[in-house]
Order: structure tokens, then sequence, then C-alpha cells
């Protein structure tokens, strides 16, 4: 499938979505949507937000991007040029959004955010327009996962006793970032923080003797999260143990996410997993992941969930214990469940489930 084909295909899932609603128009506000329909194109400014510095806009009958000219050129250039998109733009200090829109459509709008003022928001049901990853997207995808494990794996062997939690974030983002994938989410604990925070943003505390690193990381709009832990020293008997049950409830999810499969049937094994490692009550401490692709988490599973594993959707489970986690990326495609971060250059623990051998990262140990 070429680009030009991913991107028809995704358009007419959206088609389809405005004649069974009744829609004249859907207008796509976020970066993440501007990445799934244009086939992997950024229009990103800001990091601190989740909307680009451009709309697209998709008709019964055409598609559009508007913008104003402080972007409409490296778009031109950089992103869309090729693509099948009609530009509109004007001058930043006098564009009128609104006005562009309104020359192209009219009647009722759905939008996945905040504008054009009128429209509804359906942002949820937009978003799954996107579960459903192409072939090319999963391609896409393996290659994020790779970069990002091995961002991971480079940090975890370079770090030394004595660097701050900012100055190992910092690593880590040197490596995501030269290899052109930006840390959507970055989090570092070191020691006794790795005991008390399940989400540590990156501190002056200096590291000690173990470290946790947790990222997601973005390229081409898809987000692989992942995460490892590096002790150095002997381990302690009890984190060791820990960890080798959180990988078994790790591996359990992994196992039973499969096209088909009911989100609550996975959550609820996880939760009896727990039990049966002897941590009954350490899911209550932190959610345990769910679906994700363009964002971090399209949404949390949970023993109330409703929705379905789709064919060829990315999941991101991430069960702790206290003191250790394990996470990494997963799709769940028609044949096989495809770990595509899975843990480069780094020590493994094999865990047998209901006959499948699957493989967790352990602790480095240093």
């Amino acid at each position: 499938m070429t680009r030009q084909q991913e991107i028809q295909s995704k358009l007419q899932r959206v088609r389809d979505f405005l004649d069974q609603r009744q829609l004249a128009a859907a207008v796509f506000t976020t970066t993440a949507n501007f990445a799934w329909l244009t086939g992997g194109s950024d229009d990103h400014v800001a990091t601190a937000t989740d909307t680009g510095a451009a709309e697209v806009i998709v008709t019964a009958t055409g598609q559009y991007i508007i913008t104003n000219n402080i972007e409409a050129v490296r778009l031109e250039d950089e992103e869309v040029g090729e693509l099948p998109f009609e530009l509109h733009y004007a001058n930043w200090h006098d564009a009128d959004r609104k006005l562009m829109l309104d020359e192209i459509v009219t009647g009722p709008i759905a939008t996945d955010g905040t504008w054009p003022p009128g429209a509804t928001n359906m942002a949820a049901d937009m978003a799954r327009l996107r579960w459903n990853l192409l072939e090319p997207e999963i391609e896409r995808y393996r290659e994020v996962g790779r970069l990002t494990s091995q961002a991971l794996s480079e940090t975890g062997c370079q770090i030394e006793p004595g660097m701050s939690e900012h100055q190992i974030g910092g690593l880590l983002a040197d490596k995501l970032l030269s290899a052109g994938v930006t840390p959507a989410v970055l989090l570092i604990a070191t020691d006794e923080r790795i005991y008390k925070y399940r989400h540590p943003i990156p501190t002056d505390k200096p590291l000690q003797r173990q470290a946790m690193l947790v990222t997601c990381g973005r390229k081409w709009g898809v987000i692989a999260s992942a995460s490892r832990l590096v002790h150095f020293g002997e381990l302690p008997t009890e984190l060791a143990e820990k960890h080798a049950a959180v990988c078994h409830i790790d591996a359990a999810a992994i196992a039973e996410t499969r096209p088909g499969a009911a989100v609550s049937d996975i959550f609820g094994r996880i939760v009896q997993m727990y039990e049966e490692t002897g941590y009954a009550d350490e899911w209550h401490l932190h959610h345990q992941g769910g679906a994700g692709g363009y964002a971090p988490r399209d949404y949390l599973a949970g023993l109330e969930s409703a929705e379905v594993v789709e064919e060829n959707q990315a999941f991101a489970w991430n069960p702790s214990i206290t003191g250790t986690k394990s996470e990494d990326t997963i799709i769940a495609m028609a044949d096989q469940t495809e770990i595509i971060s899975a843990a480069l250059n780094w020590p493994m623990v094999t865990v047998q489930y209901q006959g499948q051998q699957i493989n967790r990262p352990d602790i480095l140990v240093r």
C-alpha cells in the first residue's frame, strides 16, 4: 500500500463516518489526527498542547488543510505538498479560520476539539477511526518502537551513580531526539522515589543504586510506550521476586490481547494475576494501561470497559508492583501479538503462559 492509498483509505473511513451521522464535514484539530490523516506528517509547533498549527477538514467530496502564512510554506514544502489535500491559508495577523472554513463547508460539523464554534465535539468517536492500523502505519510503528527501545537500552547502559534524574532524563531525551523521536512522556525515578511515585517526573536527586526509565516516544504521530529498570550492585531478593511477578502479569496481559477479546476480560485477568503472584492489592495503586497508537493511551482499560480489541490495534500495558514495573507497546494482529518496542541488548525474563513463551525485560544489573 502506497502513502497515497493509505490516505485514501483513511479518507473513506471519515466519509463513512460523515454519512452514518449525516454530517457535512469533520474538522481534525489535533496533532495526532493530523498525523493519522496525512500518513505521518507533523503540524506541531508547541509540544505542550494537543492541537497543531493547522486543521484538516474532510467533506463528502474534498479534503482541505487550513492554516496561516507562517506555517503554510513549511507544510507545503515538507509535509503535505504531494498529498491530496487542498491548502488554504491567510496572513497570521488577519487569518480568519472560521471564514476559510465557511468557504469550504456549510452544515453540521463534527470536531475533535473546541473549534469551530457551534461544531459538535465527537473526539472519542473520531479517535476510533484510527484504531485499526494499516500496513504502512504498522511498519512506521515498528521503527518508532525500535528507536524508542534502543534509546532506553543505550541510556540504561550509560548512566552512572551520581547522575541526577534530570541528567538521566536529558541523556534519554538526547538519544530519542537525535533519532527524530519526540519524548511525549519522560519519567525518571531513582532509588526511594521509585517506591513512592508511579509518575515520577525527573528531579535533581542523584542516582545511588536503582533507576527507572519511562518514556512515550513519538514519531510520524505514533507513540511507543516502554519502561526499563537498572540496578547497581547485587539485586535484593525482594525486588527480584517483585519483578518476576510483574513480568508474569505483563506477559499474561500481552498474551490475552487478541483481536475480538473483551478489554474488560483482559483487565480481569490482570487483576487475577496480581492475586496469583501474591500482590493482590497493587493494581489499585496505578492504572494498568490500555489502547494506544496516536496517543499514549486512547483509553485506559478497566473492569467496566465496553471495548473489544480490534485487529491491528496498539496497546501498552504497564503493570507495576511497588519498586518495579513492566511496559512495552504491542499490536494485536490476526496471527500474532507483536511487541514492537521489544528490549534490545537487554537481559530478559522468559515467561511461560498457557503454552506461549513471552519475553519481558529484566532489571539490568550493573
